[in-house]
């Protein structure tokens, strides 16, 4: 009798053991306070998206106001690409030295005063001048947005959350598209520096907002 018990008692433990082992894993928790920095991060890539979008349209009035050749204007709207170089080259160094966070403050305020530089340009150097200094903080935020990101993301959510940054290039492509199409029936000489000129607002809400988010726990 003691044996067949004995036996009972097995057979049930040996399948409660087996039943949870069957037991669907818990997803692990959500770090939402690390989601929102990572997002915040990614949203520097805005800066890129915008130029792109703004400079498709505002090109034929800058053209038309300044009276540029098609050649210079070719180089003016190509010539940002060359000069984020610079910026990416830069970031990485800068990152190790003041950290990430800091160095997200420091690209978006390269391109503030790169924007505002273009929204008053009064000549065509003028504006290439403002369209160097844009370049650098837009090389900026293309390295350290994905770096960023990549180092506070939870394990379990960070293939989906270093896809943002690209996310938000095409976001301020489209914010560049709907400021040409607002501004598009001002006068020459104003339409085309408000385009230019707003590009500085996100820089300024995104460097703000990243002061209040934690250091990389890498950098």
């Amino acid at each position: 009798m003691a044996d067949h018990k004995s036996e009972e008692n097995g057979v049930s433990g040996k399948s409660n053991h087996l039943i949870t082992d069957f037991d669907p894993p818990k997803p692990p928790k959500r770090n939402k306070y690390a989601f929102a920095c990572a997002i915040l991060a990614s949203m520097t890539s805005v800066l890129l998206g915008y130029d792109i979008g703004v400079m498709s349209g505002a090109q034929k009035f800058i053209q038309r106001d300044f009276g540029c050749s098609d050649r210079q204007i070719e180089i003016m709207v190509g010539i940002l690409n060359l000069y984020s170089l610079v910026g990416s080259a830069a970031a990485g160094r800068t990152s190790d030295w003041i950290g990430r966070r800091y160095t997200i403050v420091l690209a978006g305020a390269i391109f503030f005063i790169g924007a505002i530089l273009m929204g008053v340009a009064t000549n065509y150097a003028f504006l290439m001048v403002g369209r160097f200094v844009a370049g650098i903080g837009v090389g900026y935020a293309l390295m350290i947005a994905p770096v960023y990101t990549a180092e506070v993301s939870p394990a379990s959510a960070r293939g989906f959350l270093t896809s943002f940054p690209e996310v938000f290039i095409n976001a301020g492509i489209m914010f560049g598209y709907v400021s040409n199409y607002a501004f598009s029936k001002l006068p020459l000489h104003l339409g085309w520096r408000i385009m230019l000129g707003l590009g500085a607002i996100p820089s300024v809400i995104l460097a703000v907002g990243v002061l209040g988010m934690p250091e990389s726990p890498v950098g």
